[in-house]
């Protein structure tokens, strides 16, 4: 928890309050004067400011509006002596939480402390609400019983107790974020914030800003401080989704965080501690980009000491129907369309399809089919699935590129890789319509003479 900061220029009253704070369960931190007090909210963040209205030199008016810049949720509460009230009201225009008089009653001064510091926590939540980092509450259901899934859980369990770096890989839509979120709802961080930043999704030039923050001032248009991703992650956990998207500059200041948990905000002067648990997610491959100084080589060592894969979709075998099923069930759900079921044919299309976008493609597969079907019955056709393409161990003889012949004439050569598509896709639509001719020649556009015709050339007749 951030210490309050105290701020009086009486070394007995000052004295006095701490006491009395730490004695509540506070951690205190004291500033002499205003001007002490405004490098000091300018350099770190504080759960809250207790400051004098009257001070030599910078007044408690200043350090209020300096508070304010630095962190606009942050709680100010202001000490006055008899006669100055007039002034403490117009400062609670300004953003005061409230004022209390002299001489201090500690019994007031510590529920108002309370409260404060409630609304500043409530205040901070909804930020985060608003950023849509705590979109999903609890644990987040990782659906799947393939042995990959359950070894790659496994992992997680193991890795969440302690406050190393992870890198989860896998190709895009598998669920990476899902495993993130994983890890720090197992982790001593689960109370604190979640907080995701997709690198891929923001421009360059605002990657630093987005990440690290600014101070007033930074660049044309900067009139108060901005909360970077680092401070709002902090004390809890920061997933940074296609790392390999990050400039090499942002790169080498993501480094010093995880070294030295240490930042410094753009145009700042000062340097931020920060306590945070990093999480890390590519589709690429980082160890190819580092070796061709597309990829911080440090910041790769120092990122990938646990990685863990995640299977693409179509590895996973009977896993597409159960998630089929659970996405069957939230959208029915969702869209008030109970009784919804998926046919014979519609889940043996869900297996035989290769899922390139993977568990992404399959819950918008499944919700465009919910919203659509008529009846409550998922046809194959109302999957809406595009053609399976052939994989490489489906090819005919010849059909690879180091395999096929390119001796002959033109009209040889493109009549033999002809041949060989009419065939892939000859044998591919048969296979979807369950070797039914009539349903293929109509897939097709043909008619069933030529269709028979195709299928005797390509020596598919039976």
């Amino acid at each position: 928890m951030e210490p309050l900061l105290l701020v009086e220029d009486k070394n007995e009253l000052r004295a006095m309050l701490r006491k009395a704070l730490e004695r509540a369960g506070y951690a205190v931190e004291e500033a002499p004067d205003g001007t002490t007090a405004i490098q000091k909210v300018r350099a770190r963040r504080y759960l809250m400011v207790i400051t004098d209205l009257k001070m030599p030199g910078a007044s408690g008016l200043e350090v209020l509006r300096e508070s304010k810049s630095a962190d606009a949720t942050i709680p100010v509460l202001l000490l006055t002596a008899y006669g100055s009230v007039e002034e403490a009201v117009s400062a609670m225009k300004e953003g005061a939480f409230d004022f209390l008089q002299k001489p201090v009653d500690l019994d007031h001064l510590k529920l108002l402390v309370q409260r404060a510091t409630r609304q500043q926590e409530m205040q901070r939540e909804n930020l985060l609400l608003r950023e849509e980092y705590t979109a999903r509450y609890g644990f987040p259901r990782i659906v799947g019983e393939h042995e990959a899934i359950r070894e790659i859980s496994t992992q997680i369990q193991r890795v969440a107790a302690t406050d190393s770096t992870v890198l989860l890989l896998g190709e895009s839509g598998t669920g990476k974020e899902l495993f993130a979120r994983a890890i720090h709802h197992l982790s001593q961080r689960r109370e604190q914030p979640f907080v995701a930043l997709n690198c891929a999704a923001i421009p360059e030039g605002l990657v630093e800003n987005e990440l690290f923050g600014h101070e007033r001032g930074a660049f044309t248009g900067a009139g108060a401080r901005k909360v970077g991703k680092l401070d709002l992650a902090h004390r809890g956990t920061l997933f940074l989704d296609e790392i390999g998207e990050l400039p090499l500059a942002i790169q080498a200041k993501l480094l010093r965080v995880l070294e030295e948990r240490r930042f410094d905000r753009v145009g700042g002067t000062q340097t931020v501690e920060v306590d945070v648990r990093i999480v890390v997610a590519t589709n690429r491959n980082l160890q190819k980009l580092a070796e061709e100084k597309l990829f911080r080589e440090d910041l790769y060592f120092r990122i990938s000491a646990v990685p863990m894969t995640v299977p693409p979709l179509r590895e996973r075998g009977n896993d597409t129907l159960l998630l089929a099923e659970h996405f069957l069930e939230k959208f029915s759900r969702e869209f008030k369309k109970p009784g919804l079921e998926l046919s014979a044919e519609a889940r043996e299309r869900l297996l035989h399809y290769r899922w390139p976008g993977n568990v992404r493609e399959l819950q918008n597969t499944m919700e465009r089919a919910v919203i659509l079907t008529d009846g409550l019955s998922i046809t194959a056709d109302g999957l809406q699935l595009p053609a399976t393409k052939p994989d490489t161990a489906r090819l005919p003889a010849g059909m690879l590129p180091e395999q096929f012949q390119w001796e002959g004439t033109l009209e040889e050569v493109t009549g033999r890789a002809i041949g060989h598509i009419e065939r892939v896709l000859l044998e591919s639509t048969l296979r979807e319509c369950k070797w039914n001719k009539t349903r293929a020649s109509e897939k097709l556009g043909v008619s069933p003479k030529t269709l028979l015709a195709k299928l005797r050339s390509a020596g598919l007749e039976e």
